[in-house]
């Protein structure tokens, strides 16, 4: 299976720097795994890929390792101590203190004090490790199964084997070369239970923490191993995730199992969000293109917008208002449960990658200029 470059972040980052890595000549990534991130005064003003709030806290996390908390809605920040100086690229956090964020080189890190320590509880390396067995175990039962099939099937189980078996080799080689491939967003129930997903199908869950994981790829119907670029939980319990070639998939039984949603967009998808309302789902991505439905996937409309740019993120605050970033600085808001957006602000400075209400009607934006604050009229307050 030939690599996939696909910009996933904005402007110069994008998931394609990862694949550079695949020259066991370009990068020592042990080294990146094992330095931890630089203390820095520049962290608020170098690329943030995600925020989000623990408590009352806001923590975001970005490039070079960068995480920074803060405790009066963006004003002042301080920066956690970070065991890695990879991309971080989501961050999420179960209960008020326990985080966990994920990046580059398949890394998971995990905090036990709201952001201001982590400790590292995954590479790349093993998570690659887990999907192999994953793909071991997949393709014994699917040689069983060849063995009872009726003769008019047993050639399209052949055909399936013989692509397993290829993905399979692909990792294999990947572990000659290093933990490569990122991991791109992470959602966690409380302090146990939580997903992970990334680049080429990545699925990991863990029922304890992260003190061990297991590979979820089983359970997606991805046979193309396409990437996984958002997981998110839905209003009235069900999960969501979506990636490239407009993969949607929903789970309303806590993630044990999943369905394969039709989506009216092939293009890739990047967030996606509940609206506040069970079961509608905002999906979201490339161009601009927006997805909403009121029954967890099963049927689609499209949103229109003129912004017309690549969206990254969106929050729903306690009024209701929807609000979605993305590239070019662009800033939409619904205050009609996504019936339609309007643009709310826009930079001519950088993308915006995350966005976190803060006090009143003020919102927190974080991108490639680092952190921003803007009032309700679009005013830059930082």
């Amino acid at each position: 299976m030939a690599k996939r470059l696909t910009c996933k972040t904005v402007g110069a980052a994008c998931l394609g720097l990862s694949m550079a890595w695949s020259s066991p000549a370009a990068f020592a990534l042990a080294d990146i795994i094992e330095t931890p991130a630089r203390q820095t005064d520049l962290a608020t003003t170098s690329l943030l890929n995600d925020a989000v709030l623990a408590g009352d806290r806001i923590v975001a996390v970005g490039e070079r390792g960068h995480i920074i908390y803060s405790d009066d809605d963006g004003k002042t920040w301080d920066q956690g101590s970070v065991p890695v100086s990879v991309t971080l690229t989501a961050v999420d956090f179960g209960s008020d203190t326990h985080g966990w964020a994920v990046g580059h080189s398949g890394v998971v890190l995990h905090t036990e004090d709201a952001g201001e320590s982590w400790n590292l509880q995954l590479t790349g390396i093993e998570a690659t490790e887990l999907a192999i067995a994953g793909k071991e175990a997949q393709i014994a039962a699917m040689e069983e199964r060849v063995e009872d099939a009726p003769e008019s099937e047993k050639e399209d189980l052949e055909w399936a084997i013989d692509d397993v078996v290829f993905t399979m080799e692909n990792m294999q080689s990947d572990l000659d070369i290093g933990p490569v491939n990122p991991l791109l967003s992470v959602w966690f129930k409380d302090d146990q239970y939580g997903f992970v997903v990334g680049a080429y199908g990545m699925i990991l869950r863990t029922e304890d923490g992260g003190e061990t994981w297991e590979d979820w790829a089983s359970k997606i119907e991805n046979a193309q191993n396409f990437h996984l670029n958002s997981i998110a939980s839905i209003t009235g319990g069900a999960l969501a995730i979506v990636g490239e070639a407009g993969q949607i998939h929903v789970s309303v039984d806590g993630g044990d199992t999943w369905e394969r949603r039709e989506s009216p967009y092939q293009g890739s998808l990047f967030g996606v969000i509940g609206t506040g309302q069970v079961n509608e789902i905002l999906a979201f991505g490339l161009r601009g293109n927006m997805l909403f439905s009121t029954d967890l996937g099963k049927s689609w409309r499209m949103v229109p917008n003129n912004a017309g740019a690549t969206l990254n993120d969106g929050v729903v605050a306690d009024d209701g208002r929807i609000t979605l970033v993305g590239n070019g600085g662009t800033v939409l808001m619904s205050s009609n449960d996504a019936d339609s957006f309007r643009e709310h602000f826009r930079s001519d400075r950088a993308g915006i990658m995350s966005v976190v209400p803060v006090s009143g009607t003020n919102l927190l934006i974080v991108g490639e200029s680092g952190v921003t604050i803007i009032d309700a009229r679009g005013k830059n307050l930082q």
